[in-house]
């Protein structure tokens, strides 16, 4: 942790001198000491500091200035560290603007110079403010700062990202914290400017785009090798088993990921039933765990890079990226799993982002506090994510259009939802309508027995209403069933085409595709079980199918 600052300035040289002589002397193991003779020079020192998560314990200004008057740089200073000690250095002269003082900025003290023997008339003084200063101090967040508006799609979209990728951030609403107005004040910009995001390093970037973050964050990677032996394309636990096993077994391992690591169960608030766990696990954390195995037994990881297309010549898969690169891979694992489906009733598309989330969201949850929320769907994902609002809503209320939970649910979430008194099931129910201003206000809900229709106060909607798989982007000869499922294995057997594309002597191996050497793998395949274990199990499993592939070619 870096140490607080006491901040000296005075326009004369000798005097500059001795204060910072006397305040190193006493104060240099425990403070760091920074003295200017400009106070123009010092206030724009004091953004970089704000920004890089500093703190200044203290300033001590000489009242006559050429730039400014002592007291004048106070009133600027104290906008940016409101609660740093103040200390005007005073000649006799100056005791009437220094007793003013006391009132305009708070003013801890006013020193009189000369002050020898500091032991007498300086470090007694110090001492006592600064021992005061430490008994209210806490220390600052260090690391990631984004200033922004709580219902903003954009501000949304970069705390997910950064939420998803594991990197620990502070979010400063412009509407309700004071210090995001400080952050803004000190770098000079508005509210047209957000959101804002403030890097650990004091660097700051306006509108940031997720590609701008993950640059900076280290997350965006050089592509280190010509060939690879297989690239997994999908970092949800199917792909992330797939890095893990073709990283410890040798192969040159690629995993690109169009958003953030996990995929859906990467963003549940609580995994249960998984073998091992017997408290239950996070989503967050089985994604932490995975990508520091992976990284550690050799992987390398591409994100947030989407693939536009894979092509095939010689034996070689050729992946095409979204900005353009290639990457040529001898084999490649399918993992994309499955995204969301949309909700296609009345408002939704005017408030997603701003109070109405497609999963779990768990970055919003704090500011459902004492608040009514909504989770539509029955399954255990939508489960999951009503239990942990549970800790923050004054009120959850589960949407489903059958009669209970028991066809669609875990028996041991639909006991835990039971015994969660401020969860609310709302069966044979449907959203007719979301209404607001700038943000989600109210729902319109309507009985499908009854057909009554009842309006509700909503700060938030969290939809879980199924999936579609994310196959939209595969061009190739790659049979999916009606539904965009990946076929593999057997099953491709019973496509009039299959024996159009498929043209080895072999049959497919279990995980394959209609294209010798890419491979299916977690919820993007046809047939796949809904369960983070079965995901993981495939994508080992999918591993062991490459080096057959691989020591064929």
């Amino acid at each position: 942790m870096n140490k607080p600052i006491i901040f000296s300035i005075d326009d004369d040289p000798q005097v500059l001198r001795a204060i910072s002589r006397d305040l190193k002397s006493q104060y240099n193991t425990d403070y760091k000491i920074i003295s200017t003779s400009s106070a123009n020079e010092a206030l724009e020192a004091l953004t970089d500091l704000k920004n890089s998560s500093d703190t200044v314990a203290m300033f001590l200004v000489d009242q006559r200035m050429p730039e400014m008057e002592g007291v004048d740089f106070l009133h600027k200073a104290i906008k940016i560290y409101p609660d740093a000690k103040r200390v005007l250095l005073t000649a006799y002269s100056d005791t009437t603007a220094a007793i003013k003082a006391i009132n305009d900025v708070q003013l801890d003290y006013y020193l009189m110079k000369p002050w020898n023997p500091p032991e007498e008339k300086l470090y007694p003084v110090i001492n006592d403010l600064l021992d005061d200063w430490q008994s209210h101090y806490t220390p600052d967040f260090k690391g990631i700062k984004l200033v922004g508006y709580q219902f903003s799609p954009k501000s949304h979209e970069i705390k997910d990202y950064l939420a998803g990728n594991l990197i620990p951030y502070r979010w400063f609403d412009i509407e309700n914290n004071p210090e995001a107005k400080i952050l803004l004040e000190a770098n000079k910009l508005t509210n047209k400017d957000l959101p804002l995001i403030i890097y650990e390093d004091g660097s700051c970037a306006q509108q940031p785009t997720i590609r701008q973050v993950a640059e900076k964050t280290g997350l965006s990677p050089q592509i280190t090798n010509e060939i690879y032996d297989v690239v997994i394309i999908g970092a949800g636990p199917a792909g992330l088993a797939a890095a893990v096993y073709g990283s410890s077994e040798g192969l040159k391992t690629l995993l690109i990921e169009r958003r953030a690591p996990g995929g859906q169960a990467g963003t549940s608030s609580r995994i249960e039933n998984y073998l091992g766990f017997p408290a239950g696990l996070s989503g967050s954390d089985l994604t932490r765990r995975a990508i520091s195995q992976a990284t550690r037994l050799g992987a390398e990881f591409l994100s947030p890079r989407e693939v536009s297309e894979i092509r095939q010549k010689d034996g070689y898969k050729t992946i095409v990226l979204d900005d353009g690169p290639e990457i040529v891979s001898r084999a490649v694992v399918i993992t994309t799993g499955v995204d969301y489906r949309k909700l296609e009733v009345k408002g939704i598309e005017n408030f997603t982002g701003a109070g109405i989330y497609y999963g779990a969201a768990t970055t919003e949850a704090s500011a459902c506090k004492g608040k009514q929320v909504f989770v539509i769907g029955g399954g255990n994902s939508a489960g999951q994510g009503a239990m942990y609002l549970s800790k923050f809503a004054d009120k959850v209320h589960i949407i489903i259009r059958k009669d209970d939970l028991t066809a669609t649910m875990s028996a041991y979430l639909i006991n835990q939802i039971e015994q969660t008194p401020n969860i609310e099931l709302l069966a044979n129910t449907e959203i007719v309508e979301a209404t607001g201003h700038n943000c989600l206000e109210k729902l319109m809900l309507i009985n499908a027995k009854t057909q009554q229709q009842t309006t509700y106060e909503a700060s938030a909607l969290y939809i879980f209403i199924g999936a579609k798989p994310y196959t939209d982007w595969i061009h190739l000869d790659i049979i999916k069933n009606e539904k965009e499922f990946i076929e593999t294995g057997r099953d491709l057997a019973t496509y009039d085409s299959y024996a159009k594309v498929w043209k080895l002597k072999r049959d497919p191996y279990l995980l394959e595709t209609s294209c010798a050497g890419i491979f299916a793998a977690g919820d993007v395949r046809a047939g796949a079980m809904n369960r983070v274990a079965s995901a993981v199990g495939e994508g080992s499993m999918a591993i062991s199918f490459v080096h057959k592939y691989l020591a064929e070619v």
